[in-house]
């Protein structure tokens, strides 16, 4: 009997003992604590009816070095005319580990393309990979799945590798000031992996302005919106009313001008944090956007819920990190009355510094200008293929610029 008994009890130690040594074996394969983060942003113009609508996805001037990848989209807009519902821009993906190790990384981007990225991956359309003729390209990208994919990346910490540098100016290089580890595919390195790219997807929100500047913002998902900023720039001076968490709808009034830079940064910050970014993953993002989402004019700016997030932009990465925290800020272009009538005041004084301040956003301006006053279509339309043709312009002459410093910065 106190055989059996001791039989059994050895039985169990062993098994404990293998159970332990399994596990160990285990983890001697899995990266240590491998961190992802994410952030980027999905830009729009509300409508009429406060939904997004299509707008020339691909106008504006370029922001972006000339190393970044783009296979001729950054003059793609004027060639082909494409347009969408969003502009996805600058998402970037950061990794934190204890130890070096290879990863391979996939977005898809279900009615999407991608159109810039570094660096250096594969960019697919239908899994298959995407070439030069964009003769048989569907320009609506209603059925289009785009997508990109890194094979082979190598990440890095605890080393300073040379990272690409240019001259001019760029929003491009505020992403680095962060503590992620560097990664590397093949001969170029870089603190992370960079895309943008196009789509004609539904975003999570809508945005009816009334004639007394209020503005009705409606949550079309099951989560809630995080947080609904309504923004608003005129002449140099900034107001904003944060309305924090939205399950459903609200109603805002137009901000007073009175609001200062520092604290809506300050804002727009914690709110990033909360939902999972770094501090300083939170201030490279504002940095980076600083200057285009507090420019001239009216918009809504949000957090896209989670649930929403993974289905217009699904993510793969392998191995599995521990953890992983990705944070989008949606920015809906708001066409106020303040807007419209601006635009028309300067068209009038032919006063192109102030034309200029709408930048990309100046085409579907005049659009909802023209609809409203069809006596002045003719000239609207003009000035409108002029604004596209110099930002084309612009940034196919961009793409040439200089040359690339192999400096780290």
């Amino acid at each position: 009997m106190k055989s059996d008994v001791r039989i059994a009890m050895l039985a169990s130690v062993l098994a404990g003992a293998a159970a332990i040594l399994h596990t160990a074996d285990l983890s001697a394969h899995q990266p240590a604590g491998l961190t992802v983060h994410e952030w980027g942003t999905f830009t729009s113009v509300a409508g009429d009816d406060g939904s997004a609508i299509e707008w020339d996805v691909l106008g504006g001037k370029d922001d972006l070095p000339g190393f970044v990848n783009d296979r001729g989209y950054r003059c793609l807009s004027l060639k082909v005319g494409l347009a969408g519902t969003v502009r996805m821009e600058t998402p970037v993906i950061y990794f934190y580990s204890p130890l070096a190790l290879d990863a391979r990384v996939r977005v898809a981007f279900p009615k999407g393309l991608i159109t810039e990225w570094y660096p250096q991956a594969e960019c697919q359309i239908d899994h298959h990979r995407l070439g030069a003729n964009l003769g048989n390209l569907d320009l609506s990208m209603s059925r289009l799945t785009g997508g990109i994919e890194w094979k082979d990346i190598k990440v890095e910490p605890n080393t300073a590798p040379v990272l690409p540098f240019e001259e001019r100016p760029s929003r491009y290089y505020a992403a680095r000031a962060t503590d992620a580890a560097p990664v590397s595919v093949g001969s170029q390195h870089e603190k992370f992996l960079f895309y943008r790219g196009v789509g004609r997807v539904a975003v999570p929100v809508s945005a009816r302005i009334f004639s007394d500047g209020s503005v009705v913002v409606a949550n079309s998902g099951p989560d809630p919106v995080q947080m609904v900023i309504l923004l608003e720039s005129r002449g140099g001076r900034l107001g904003y009313r944060n309305a924090g968490a939205v399950p459903g709808s609200i109603t805002l009034n137009r901000p007073s001008l009175d609001d200062s830079v520092p604290q809506l940064r300050h804002d727009l910050e914690n709110a990033l944090v909360s939902q999972g970014l770094f501090r300083k993953e939170a201030q490279a993002m504002v940095a980076t956007w600083q200057d285009s989402w507090f420019e001239e004019g009216s918009r809504l700016i949000y957090i896209v819920p989670s649930r929403a997030l993974d289905s217009m932009l699904p993510l793969q990465v392998d191995p599995s990190p521990s953890q992983t925290a990705r944070v989008f800020v949606g920015r809906m272009e708001l066409i106020t009355s303040e807007t419209k009538r601006a635009v028309e005041e300067a068209i009038a004084k032919d006063d192109r510094s102030v034309i200029d301040r709408y930048g990309r956003f100046l085409e579907p301006i005049l659009e909802r200008i023209s609809s409203e006053n069809p006596a002045g279509a003719s000239r609207l339309d003009q000035l409108r293929l002029s604004v596209k043709s110099s930002f084309a312009e612009g940034a196919c002459r961009s793409q040439n610029f200089g040359t690339t410093d192999q400096r780290g910065r």
